[in-house]
């Protein structure tokens, strides 16, 4: 088989399409999100601390300046975009593994120290 032929039976197979998809929808979301917490959360926090951010917040220690403030903006995006993805994706995917009984496949097949005592069993069988 060539490389190219193999590169597109690697391609077409289906899994390259649905990690495109899932890096498309994943970029289009963490945008959403990042949106989200920007445009709406982010103010909801400067009702309190009088700010749209904490980037103005910043340490003086011997003449440097330590911008805490941007980092601890990112944090609370972070922390933001983490829950948005546990209860937007993970955890609906749950659910539906539950309800589908998918989880129940797993747990019924052999341990790992079954299929390590079958292969040991078949080699000394076959030696």
């Amino acid at each position: 088989m060539s490389m190219r032929s193999e590169f597109r039976e690697f391609v077409a197979n289906g899994n390259m399409v649905d990690i495109a998809v899932g890096f498309v929808m994943g970029a289009i979301f963490r945008d959403l999100v990042t949106s989200l917490v920007d445009n709406v959360i982010m103010p909801i926090v400067a009702i309190p601390f009088g700010e749209p951010n904490f980037d103005a917040i910043v340490w003086t220690i011997n003449d440097s300046q330590i911008t805490i403030g941007t980092f601890l903006t990112s944090l609370v995006s972070f922390l933001l975009v983490a829950l948005g993805l546990f209860f937007f994706f993970v955890k609906p995917m749950n659910v539906w593994r539950r309800r589908s009984g998918m989880d129940d496949d797993v747990e019924d097949g052999p341990t790992e120290v079954e299929l390590l005592t079958q292969i040991r069993d078949q080699l000394a069988a076959a030696s």
